[in-house]
């Protein structure tokens, strides 16, 4: 450790840096963390490149991070890569466009280690906790005495038993209803591009210099593969934490318009649970002819819905994006029983909001999170990724969602009655209202982890005490 002159302040107990891959559902989940551990007066500094950190601070929902103190974020120089156009066309739904930016992290290594050995100077612990697939870039902790690090997954632990576990699946089958599991459920084929996977490969070699790992997860929804995941870390003798949900829980269902989003004005003139809310996230791409069976199922539904139609993030989100057509006069004809968002959509915002009854969703994580912790039901449609897994723990495990696109029909086109009929089933049948009771009742008992003598709250107050040991 550093030795500290009479005139510097004594060091801090422990200092976290967080380091993200720099997409929307990396870099939020990780920013929602940090405001988690600065509550508890620890400093927080959260790296990425100067474009990342000003996306993650422009999109991030429920808290303002400038004006909490304990954060501090450090911009790196942004490395040369080519920024895409997302192709809707391509073979596979999985965003290949964004490739050169996850590879071009690689270059950020050495700013990296010249940051975290200036930071380790400031405090006796230097705490790095980064996204699964940073571990190349922060690798050069192991040369810092006072160093340690934790491996954050960006994914359900369900995913992660799934993708890395097989041998315990026979164990996992045990503890769950049997018809939740097929063959078609545990595979992975076409979620990834072979590029991507050895990208991924690269990254999971590091965790070997790891001291545990962190999930956005709960017991409430996940105690079982915790538990599996847990004993597989123990038996390394290394430690498993759960401190989800990261995303605020308490945002209340209020007509208070602090940024003035006219959706969420609209919101207040609709009816409670009447709305379904569409969102594919920020890395999915859909062909036009897609679009348009979506708007004509949304349409003939005859039910209230918000869609937030964009395309997917370039590696420079402060670019300009393409717009993406409707139908002649379509907006028009839904005035009043629909919107169409194309700017921004305040996601968690929208979730919490009374009138918001349901969400078709590509289930990223992120989005699972936000949307189980605010009760609201979920039309799932995965994209690629750890999508199919999570729409399987959402809809066959949870049972607090339906599918309209199973995975293994992936290359067929979701033709406007197949949008159709999963609205309706959802918004206005016995078996839809039974699934928001689910979601409803799964909501209230993931926010009461989140709150004082919590079981996240305890695991967090758990992760804190051992960090500041």
């Amino acid at each position: 450790m550093a030795n500290y002159k009479n005139n510097q302040p004594p060091p801090s107990p422990a200092a976290v840096v967080m380091v993200p891959l720099p997409l929307q559902g990396h870099l939020n989940q990780l920013l929602h963390l940090s405001r988690l551990i600065s509550n508890h007066n620890i400093p927080v500094h959260f790296v990425s490149t100067t474009v990342h950190c000003g996306q993650a601070k422009r999109r991030v929902q429920g808290w303002n991070p400038l004006a909490i103190s304990t954060i501090h974020f450090h911009e790196l120089q942004t490395p040369n890569f080519v920024s895409r156009p997302p192709n809707a066309h391509s073979t596979t739904k999985f965003p290949s466009h964004i490739y050169p930016l996850c590879e071009s992290t690689t270059q950020l290594r050495q700013p990296m280690a010249s940051l975290l050995r200036k930071l380790s100077t400031t405090t006796r612990r230097l705490v790095i906790i980064h996204d699964s697939l940073m571990g190349y870039v922060i690798q050069d902790f192991v040369s810092i005495p006072n160093s340690e690090s934790y491996t954050f997954h960006s994914v359900s632990a369900f995913t992660i038993l799934l993708y890395t576990l097989r041998s315990v699946c026979k164990q996992f089958k045990n503890i769950t209803d049997p018809e939740a599991l097929t063959n078609d459920h545990l595979s992975f084929e076409d979620c990834f591009t072979a590029e991507f996977k050895k990208f991924t490969s690269m990254q999971h070699d590091f965790t070997k210099l790891n001291s545990g790992r962190i999930y956005n997860s709960c017991g409430t929804i996940e105690q079982p593969m915790l538990d599996l995941l847990e004993n597989e870390e123990r038996n390394r003798n290394k430690k498993l934490w759960s401190l989800g949900p990261f995303n605020p829980v308490d945002t209340k269902k209020t007509t208070k318009r602090d940024k003035g989003y006219k959706c969420l004005k609209w919101l207040d003139k609709q009816e409670p649970n009447s709305v379904i809310f569409i969102a594919f996230g920020t890395t999915t791409s859909l062909t036009k002819e897609q679009i348009l069976e979506i708007a004509i199922g949304l349409e003939n539904s005859e039910q209230s819905f918000i869609w937030a139609l964009r395309d997917a993030d370039k590696g420079d989100v402060f670019n300009d994006y393409a717009t993406l057509d409707l139908p002649e006069g379509y907006e028009d004809r839904i005035k009043g029983r629909g919107l169409v968002v194309r700017e921004w959509a305040p996601q968690l915002e929208i979730l919490a909001h009374q009138a918001t009854g349901g969400f078709m969703s590509h289930c990223g994580w992120n989005s699972c999170m936000e949307s189980i912790s605010m009760g609201v039901p979920i039309v799932a449609w995965p994209m690629h990724s750890d999508q199919p897994t999570n729409s399987v723990l959402v809809t066959n495990i949870l049972k607090v969602g339906l599918i309209v696109k199973d995975w293994k029909w992936r290359d067929e086109m979701v033709v406007a009655e197949d949008v159709e009929k999963a609205v309706r089933k959802l918004m206005g049948t016995k078996e839809g209202a039974e699934i928001r009771r689910r979601a409803v009742e799964i909501g209230g008992g993931v926010r009461k982890s989140a709150r004082k003598d919590g079981g996240s709250w305890l695991q967090l107050q758990s992760f804190v005490a051992h960090i500041t040991r």
